[in-house]
């Protein structure tokens, strides 16, 4: 296969803090010999596992900027054990533009693996992932929020796995971030997923999704801080005490999680984040907004349990995500 076309001003395997890009050559209308540059953060201290930490895979979302581009100006070499590769904006056309998908070719680039080097520049930045950082990863901590089109309860999460062990592997760092909540979750659509992708190398990766809104909270940013070093001592790559939280199970099991919408409309929601509704509740209300005087559509949730996620927008249309409501269930890293 072709190789990448993306290098990287970074040495991976030299010990000590290094700052560079990912270049990935892009001919454009304001630079005929241009590039797109992705930041990168490599700390490593001799022998020990790799922990890959991206964020910005969708450009609309921001806990996980926050705490890499602080993680990366902070993390000393002498604290490490192994090494860190640290990638505050993987999808950098989509993070700079504040969009969920590239500007340059509308690519959703948690859609793209594994990616092509010939392809577009959203396939070519997948490919390089998946043939050359996902390979050097033990650990991959993969920050996602609900960006401008959802809105989340704060949580972390990892999915079950035909391969048991690194199932339980993930969940132990999962309970070690420390998220107020922590979700065995489902995909809806997982097919070219960097989740399938470093789950099918036997990677242990762990997500999140922490707030939304396309926006960061002080407390959604201090979760994702603060997780993220639990995370990285948890898998000993750094040393330091886990700073212990609370966290409530939350399992996805099925479609019937998932409230879609049918019709367009202004959307009134008779529940709220946080809520335990009961299977066939009304979980909002969908006017139309072309005249007045007409009744609204209600939807309503398909199972009982904890109102989890939700559509953000006022606005809405047929088959847009309006609600999730996820089950408690009991710790599965407790035997």
């Amino acid at each position: 296969m072709r190789a990448s076309p993306v290098t990287a001003t970074v040495d991976f395997n030299a010990d000590g803090v290094q700052h560079g890009f990912l270049k990935l050559p892009y001919s454009r209308d304001d630079a005929a010999w241009g590039s797109v540059m992705i930041p990168v953060t490599v700390v490593r201290n001799g022998v020990g596992p790799t922990a890959l930490l991206t964020g910005a895979n969708h450009g609309d979302e921001y806990e996980g900027p926050i705490a890499l581009f602080d993680l990366a100006r902070s993390l000393r070499a002498d604290q490490v054990t192994g090494r860190v590769i640290i990638i505050p904006a993987m999808n950098q056309p989509a993070f700079a533009a504040g969009t969920r998908t590239s500007p340059i070719d509308r690519g959703n680039l948690n859609r793209s693996f594994p990616g092509r080097p010939d392809g577009t520049v959203t396939e070519k930045i997948a490919d390089y992932f998946q043939r050359v950082l996902l390979p050097m990863a033990d650990v991959v901590l993969d920050f996602h929020s609900g960006g401008k089109t959802l809105d989340f309860l704060p949580f972390c999460a990892a999915h079950i796995l035909p391969d048991k062990a690194q199932e339980a592997e993930a969940f132990r760092l999962v309970r070690a971030f420390g998220a107020p909540y922590s979700v065995q979750m489902l995909e809806i659509d997982a097919v070219g997923m960097f989740d399938t992708a470093a789950e099918d190398m036997g990677r242990v990766f762990v997500t999140t999704e922490l707030g939304g809104g396309g926006t960061a909270s002080a407390r959604t940013t201090e979760i994702a801080v603060r997780g993220c070093r639990n995370l990285l001592i948890a898998a000993g790559v750094v040393a330091g005490e886990i700073d212990a939280q609370p966290t409530e199970w939350l399992d996805m099991p099925d479609g019937a999680c998932f409230t879609f919408a049918q019709d367009a409309g202004l959307i009134r929601f008779c529940a709220d984040l946080g809520d335990w509704v009961e299977q066939g509740q009304t979980i909002a209300l969908i006017y139309p907004t072309g005249r007045t005087g007409v009744d609204p559509v209600a939807l309503r949730v398909a199972r009982t349990g904890l109102f989890t996620a939700r559509h953000f927008p006022g606005l809405v249309k047929p088959g847009d995500c309006v609600a999730v409501v996820a089950d408690k269930i009991t710790d599965p890293t407790v035997a």
